[in-house]
């Protein structure tokens, strides 16, 4: 093991691509000290304590923690996400910006512009939902008024951005994608707090008589999880391929069999970032926009909460969306069954051609329905342990039935999202791509 690593910083240009990486990595973390101007941290921090298990704790994991202490980099990389995706669904329903696309590298290039461009827009809404919430909510400023306001917007916005061309750099110039090496840095310096906090809950035997039990639970799953994700991001399926022999020049070429590799989670964990992305937009607006308490949307806020019935269907349902829309984005059947008609190869009882292309489409169909399952089960089951399962707000019979169940199950363990699946996932996840 040593004498790989030894190897890794004898080849130049990858010893050169790991030091900016993590070069770049650091730049991001000391960012993440410096807090934006006029907060009460104190009183901020509290406030995220009492409020680890909810879906605030939630969205503070993908920004690595900055959140809950409103650094300069609190936004994290969610506005360039949410802009990628919005960009991206465009792509398919707006026929110039398909065939701007289309285009080649200049294409390309017209597209990451207009992304940046909406990841500033983006910033901009979120920084004054948030400024605005923070002067509604209680004691967390300390000087209320439009200068703090202004000053907030101009911090976070300018902070996104710069977290934008940071990821952007690491994807150029370093190892491995730059966003999600972002987002698995926040979860990974985060892991020291949360494993204390945990700890603490232990001595001060925070679940009473279900201490012990709680524990070994919790790491009997995360050992369980982790096992499982290795194993399904290491999975395939392979397509026989058959190439004929043909004549070229003197020489005869092909006649070899090999096959087409097709992952079961070929997104990655790209569909649990998106989908957690475009739900997480409607509390931060309707929070700045002070339509959380609203009469007529106040019901609304409530439901789209972590761990309520209609926030649950609403994640499954876009994991799977965005599981297949991201496997039509990366990998093209068509694309695939014409370069094997040009270079003499075939799968075996398939016809050349629409009947390749229909197959392979077919297999890339039923293999991401597993993949999209196996991300709902990561992302659920052990986010349901740390903030319960709120399916006693289900209307009628089953919500008296959902009722009866211990507190545990219904409120959950409390522990940081740290511990739970998408955090998990993420880190095993970027690990496994970055060493690939």
């Amino acid at each position: 093991m040593l004498e790989k690593l030894a190897n890794i910083f004898r080849i130049p240009d990858l010893r050169k691509r790991i030091l900016f990486t993590l070069g770049l990595l650091a730049v991001y973390r000391l960012g993440g000290h410096i807090p934006t101007p006029g907060i009460n941290a104190d009183k901020l921090q509290q406030f995220f304590e009492q409020n680890r298990g909810s879906f605030l704790g939630f969205v503070d994991l993908f920004s690595g923690g900055q959140l809950r202490r409103l650094t300069i980099f609190a936004l994290g990389i969610m506005p360039y996400i949410t802009a990628s995706i919005i960009l991206q669904l465009l792509t398919v329903v707006y026929e110039p910006l398909a065939k701007l696309q289309k285009e080649g590298e200049l294409g390309r290039k017209k597209i990451t512009q207009w992304t940046r461009y909406l990841t500033v827009i983006l910033s901009a809404i979120q920084s004054l939902g948030i400024a605005i919430s923070l002067q509604k909510g209680g004691d967390f400023v300390v000087n209320p008024g439009p200068s703090f306001t202004l000053m907030t917007m101009l911090t976070l916005t300018t902070g996104s951005a710069f977290i934008m061309w940071l990821g952007e750099q690491i994807t150029e110039r370093g190892v491995g994608n730059g966003m999600s090496l972002l987002i698995f840095a926040g979860i990974v310096v985060g892991l020291p707090r949360a494993v204390a906090d945990l700890i603490d809950k232990v001595k001060t035997d925070a679940w009473g008589a279900f201490t012990a039990p709680a524990m070994l639970i919790l790491i009997g799953l995360m050992i369980v999880v982790v096992a499982f994700i290795v194993y399904v991001e290491r999975s395939e399926r392979r397509i026989p391929v058959q190439y004929a022999k043909r004549v070229v020049g003197r020489k005869v070429m092909g006649g070899q069999s090999t096959h087409l590799p097709l992952r079961v989670n070929a997104g990655g964990v790209m569909p649990v970032i998106f989908a957690s992305s475009i739900l997480s937009l409607p509390p931060m607006i309707g929070s700045g926009l002070g339509l959380k308490n609203s009469r007529y949307f106040g019901g609304l806020f409530t439901a789209l909460q972590w761990g309520e019935p209609l926030y649950t269907l609403l994640y499954a349902v876009g994991i799977i969306f965005f599981a297949y829309f991201y496997v039509s984005i990366v990998f093209n059947p068509n694309e695939v069954a014409d370069n094997m008609r040009k270079y003499g190869g075939f799968i075996p009882g398939i016809r050349p051609g629409k009947r390749t292309s229909d197959f392979i489409n077919e297999v890339l169909t039923r293999i991401t329905l597993v993949g999209a399952l196996y991300l709902i089960i990561i992302s659920f089951i052990p986010e349901w342990m740390i903030a319960g399962i709120h399916l006693n707000h289900l209307p009628g019979a089953a919500g008296a039935f959902f009722e009866r169940l211990p507190s545990w199950v219904t409120n959950g363990l409390g522990v940081n999202f740290y511990f739970g699946g998408t955090s998990l996932l993420i880190v095993v996840g970027v690990a496994m791509d970055t060493v690939t």
